[in-house]
């Protein structure tokens, strides 16, 4: 339930009570639908999949309460709609893949030097995250309690959160599988990018490469044990 009391919009697929949940988390903009193909490939072989829908931050910097109510609302729709001993794989894109690592234990910093407090969810055995957004985690030992394995995605020309925010993950103490993607930007990862914000390279082939990436995601979420 949301801070006014109203449920919040679950986007759920695939078999319910099943022993393999994706949990996933959209970016910015808020919206898993923008990634479904991804999502129905994920659930028409077994997984269950809970996207919750967020609020849209938009092209200014998020509030620190809009940043945890990310986080706050995946454990939110996991606790509603999961079997409790379902085995959770967070995948995440950009934001979303900050959100999904704090759950998996990883503590943000705040500009002015201070930890922030974020949801946890010790169920999470494995992360997918695309473009992830982690400029938050500098700080030394914001990592180090993460230690569920994580299949990272990166884009060579993404802008919004460069190569090198993906390499960063390589200070975690988890085993860390690494994907640089040439010709990729940080929209590539969308099936239905926002207008105008396409950002490929030219050449990339993006329905081939997102195919490819669900088959991927697919393959590390059945790795993970209930």
């Amino acid at each position: 339930m949301t801070d006014n009391g109203e449920y919040m919009d679950v986007l759920r697929l695939g078999p319910t009570a099943s022993e393999r949940v994706v949990l996933f988390a959209a970016g910015a903009g808020g919206d898993p639908e923008r990634y479904r193909p991804l999502l129905d490939h994920l659930a028409a072989h077994g997984c269950q999949v809970i996207a919750p829908r967020f609020e849209r931050l938009g092209a200014r910097e998020a509030t620190t309460a809009e940043l945890i109510a990310r986080p706050a609302g995946l454990v939110e729709a996991l606790h509603r709609y999961a079997s409790p001993d379902a085995a959770i794989v967070a995948v995440g894109h950009s934001i979303g893949g900050w959100a999904a690592l704090c759950l998996a234990g990883a503590t943000p910093w705040e500009r002015d030097g201070e930890p922030l407090e974020v949801p946890r969810e010790p169920r999470v055995s494995r992360l997918a995250l695309y473009a992830p957004a982690t400029g938050w985690f500098a700080a030394p030992g914001a990592l180090e309690a993460v230690t569920a394995p994580i299949l990272v995605y990166a884009g060579e020309l993404d802008t919004v959160t460069p190569v090198e925010q993906a390499i960063h993950l390589k200070s975690a103490p988890a085993q860390v599988d690494l994907h640089i993607v040439p010709k990729a930007g940080h929209f590539s990862f969308m099936n239905s990018p926002p207008p105008g914000l396409a950002d490929d390279g030219d050449g990339f082939d993006r329905d081939g490469f997102l195919s490819d990436l669900a088959q991927a995601t697919l393959e590390f979420a059945q790795r993970a044990e209930p």
